[in-house]
């Protein structure tokens, strides 16, 4: 049985976009976006504030840009589409983390996915988890039914899933902004999100950015760690599982990426794996997981306490938890701690690229 290819890259702020088109290039990029053919650019909006590491970079989204378009790709094929949560922004995120000018730079529109119609979709496949969490019928974006995808998410923690990646950037993209009722059975989730992505997209690719990654407390309240990596693939498993084993985690002990495995939608096995570029095997960043105060008593109020999940999840009440999230990230951590972050991280040679976005 033939490996999946993952390509491991280092590169440095000068020469990013050229290291990102020949990343592209080592994936076999034409061979699986097809140049004629709609394509989905699945950004990765984890809030509406910039944070290093926590949303798709300014570089990563032009780098692919740049290289599609350089490759006589038609820009009105391409679609750049992103959902909302329940606290976040699709255009005010668009514009935090500088994507805007860059859409318009390359000529391809931003389709917030907000302002496009869902509809209700049946797979043939068996689903573990969102059938029982979406009796009343599971909505995905019509447009995304025969598109390509290229997904790119960063390389981070989560404290749901321990790692995001690949398969966690098609959560924001197949269910609606009522997605946090996903917790409870996060990893079953993913599963089937991608046994819907392999019904519903022609082809599948990663392009991943871990130039600065996020450890801790991810998605959002994480410390920003520079590692100069990009990385990209056809196989979404096999490069959330390279990217666990580069932050320090066994992959197969990461539930969504055994369970694809074992399902045969792709490669989480390292040794089914073949890196191609860096030598990774004796990488290991050391991370570790950590829960914001938000995800831990989202954690504690569904398993602990599952008599008030109804109460405070699925009535009027849910405001005060959306206020309470929105508050604690975006007036207490971001003001306090996170700046202090971010003023750091803008003295290193990434924050000053950013700063000239």
């Amino acid at each position: 049985m033939a490996k999946s290819k993952v390509i491991v890259l280092k590169t440095k702020p000068g020469n990013v976009l050229n290291d990102y088109k020949k990343l592209m290039e080592l994936a076999d990029f034409k061979k699986h976006i097809p140049v004629n053919e709609e394509t989905l650019i699945k950004l990765n909006l984890s809030w509406s504030l910039y944070f290093p590491a926590c949303s798709t970079e300014p570089w990563q989204l032009e780098g692919v840009l740049k290289t599609l378009i350089g490759s006589n790709y038609n820009p009105k094929k391409l679609h750049a589409v992103e959902n909302k949560t329940v606290v976040t922004n699709v255009w005010k995120g668009a514009k935090g983390n500088k994507w805007l000018p860059l859409l318009k730079k390359y000529n391809v529109e931003y389709e917030p996915l907000t302002e496009v119609k869902w509809v209700k979709y049946k797979p043939k496949a068996k689903l573990d988890a969102i059938p029982q969490l979406y009796p009343e019928g599971h909505l995905i974006p019509e447009m995304f039914i025969g598109k390509n995808i290229i997904h790119l998410p960063t390389v981070k923690t989560h404290g749901h899933t321990t790692i995001t990646g690949s398969m966690k950037n098609a959560f924001g993209g197949l269910i609606t902004e009522r997605r946090h009722h996903s917790h409870k059975l996060i990893h079953e989730v993913l599963v089937d999100l991608l046994k819907i992505q392999k019904e519903i997209h022609p082809n599948i690719f990663t392009v991943m950015d871990g130039t600065v990654c996020g450890e801790g407390a991810g998605p959002r309240t994480m410390e920003p760690v520079i590692k100069d990596y990009i990385l990209a693939s056809s196989d979404p498993v096999a490069i959330d599982a390279v990217s666990a084993k580069m932050m320090g985690f066994e992959p197969l002990k990461i539930k969504f990426i055994k369970m694809a495995n074992d399902y045969g939608l792709g490669k989480g096995d390292l040794s089914q794996v073949e890196v191609i570029g860096e030598d990774i095997s004796k990488i290991n960043f050391g991370f570790k997981t950590k829960k914001s105060l938000v995800v831990f008593f989202d954690q504690i109020l569904r398993t602990k306490y599952p008599v008030l999940e109804p109460i405070l999840f699925h009535t009027p009440l849910f405001k005060i938890c959306i206020f309470g999230s929105a508050f604690y990230h975006d007036y207490l951590w971001y003001p306090v701690v996170g700046k202090r972050k971010i003023r750091k991280f803008l003295k290193t040679e990434w924050g000053e690229l950013f700063s000239k976005y």
